[in-house]
């Protein structure tokens, strides 16, 4: 998010950007009627919500953002990361590392994902599938 990686198309949809800048997500939020979609492989083949769903609801000021972890996250190759250590809690222990010496508490951090989760519970979002977002 705090690298330009959102490019707003409408209120409901957007395209999100890897880390790595070399990937394009598509996603469609309608939070009114709890709808989601994104074309990323966490929302498609795991069914969790990817972070491209979760960049845009925070663009969108549904979920919460912390502008001084925004900041500190700024040129974090995830991918790279995920790639390297293959175990996420590795991955996880990585980057608090880095915020860390970037100025950020890990309690910090971990206060805002606790608070992004009760906020993410709370609006109950559904998955559609492609077809259904391109009618």
């Amino acid at each position: 998010m705090g690298d330009g990686r959102i490019e707003v198309i409408d209120d409901k949809r957007a395209h999100v950007y890897s880390s790595e800048g070399d990937r394009r997500y598509t996603v469609y939020l309608d939070t009114d009627r709890g709808l989601a979609y994104s074309d990323d492989n966490g929302t498609v083949y795991r069914n969790y919500v990817g972070y491209p769903i979760l960049a845009f609801l925070m663009y969108k000021g549904v979920l919460p953002k912390d502008d001084r972890l925004v900041q500190a996250l700024k040129g974090i190759r995830w991918r790279q990361l995920n790639e390297r250590y293959k175990k996420y809690y590795i991955v996880e222990r990585v980057v608090l590392n880095i915020l860390k010496a970037r100025g950020i508490d890990p309690e910090t951090v971990k206060r805002y994902i606790d608070e992004t989760y009760r906020e993410l519970a709370r609006i109950n979002l559904y998955k559609l599938e492609r077809l259904e977002i391109e009618r």
